[in-house]
């Protein structure tokens, strides 16, 4: 496929995945074509039907129409590795981290995300009267919606007792769902706290993982009625945070913009959340100083004026010269 062509996907806007592909298509600028629908009828009689592709099994959203590894169109269903495809094929702006540190942090987030957050987001969906009634009539009408109210009453019914059904495979309980109510909770505040020092989960550039979490937020903070009511009173930076990751297509970023080691305030440092606050605002560089005059970034004045005679810059890491105890 020409990195020219948009990628197809079959998706809904209720699927957490979906809204997962969709922001990181954004934001790696890849061009896309998304159909609304389900990709079983559209592959099999539907307006995809002529590219005799066989649907995925098992049927999931979305669904990509991509070249196999035979230079034919087949059907890709599973995002996690989709992702590091992408990256391969379309290198620049990368949401995994070169850092094998982070590589992993990322890896082990993107994880949380889609298996334990998703317990959430099915949770708060088919467990109260109020979401099962809110989701049981727009997931229908996402599919179609100019549907009659006889059919939408039936498909209604129909998901709704499927859904229902489904709760306790992925461990959605009267016994569980204290502790997933509890656990979301928890993680809210998390967010919170860390939405209060970095835009994204790992640093100042989102990762992949940060998608993988906006999939599942999308729904608990925009669809899901219950979810959407915690989110607001726990974590106002979450729901801010959810709106802003839907669309990051101009957001520049570099390399510098990870998270490392020295991220962590602490009280001979800096780091971008306290050097953005200033007039005018900059990044940290994270390196040794320049010049002395950086000193009194973190120095009040009167302690500056002080220490000034006795201070000096090391010109560079490797540095044999000692200028600290150099006799002039």
């Amino acid at each position: 496929m020409n990195n020219k062509d948009p990628i197809v996907l079959i998706g809904s806007p209720p699927s957490p995945y979906t809204r997962k592909m969709i922001a990181l298509l954004r934001f790696k600028q890849i061009p896309y074509k998304v159909i609304w629908g389900d990709p079983v009828q559209l592959l099999t009689s539907g307006d995809l039907a002529n590219l005799n592709i066989d649907p995925p099994k098992p049927s999931l959203l979305p669904t990509f129409i991509l070249e196999n590894e035979s230079n034919e169109l087949s059907a890709f269903t599973d995002s996690t590795p989709l992702i590091r495809r992408f990256e391969k094929e379309y290198p620049s702006r990368n949401c995994i981290p070169i850092n094998p540190v982070l590589s992993f942090l990322n890896y082990v987030l993107e994880d949380f995300a889609d298996e334990w957050v998703t317990k959430y987001m099915f949770h708060y969906r088919w467990h109260f009267d109020e979401d099962i009634d809110n989701a049981g009539t727009l997931l229908p009408l996402n599919q179609v919606v100019n549907l009659d109210s006889k059919s939408l009453s039936s498909f209604k019914e129909h998901i709704a007792q499927r859904q229902i059904g489904r709760l306790g495979v992925v461990g959605s309980s009267d016994v569980t769902a204290a502790a997933i109510e509890r656990s979301y909770e928890r993680f809210l505040n998390l967010l919170e706290e860390h939405f209060s020092q970095f835009p994204f989960l790992l640093g100042n550039r989102p990762a992949s993982c940060d998608f993988a979490l906006y999939g599942q937020l999308s729904q608990l903070v925009g669809f899901d009625p219950t979810s959407r009511k915690i989110a607001h009173k726990v974590s106002p930076r979450t729901v801010a945070w959810t709106n802003i990751m839907e669309d990051l297509s101009g957001l520049e970023v570099s390399d510098e913009d990870w998270i490392d080691e020295d991220s962590e305030l602490r009280s001979n440092g800096k780091e971008d959340f306290e050097y953005l606050s200033l007039e005018p605002p900059y990044r940290a560089s994270n390196s040794l100083l320049s010049d002395v005059s950086e000193a009194a970034l973190f120095l009040d004045a009167e302690s500056f004026r002080v220490l000034r005679p006795y201070l000096v810059s090391i010109p560079s890491p490797s540095s044999l010269l000692n200028v600290n105890t150099h006799s002039l």
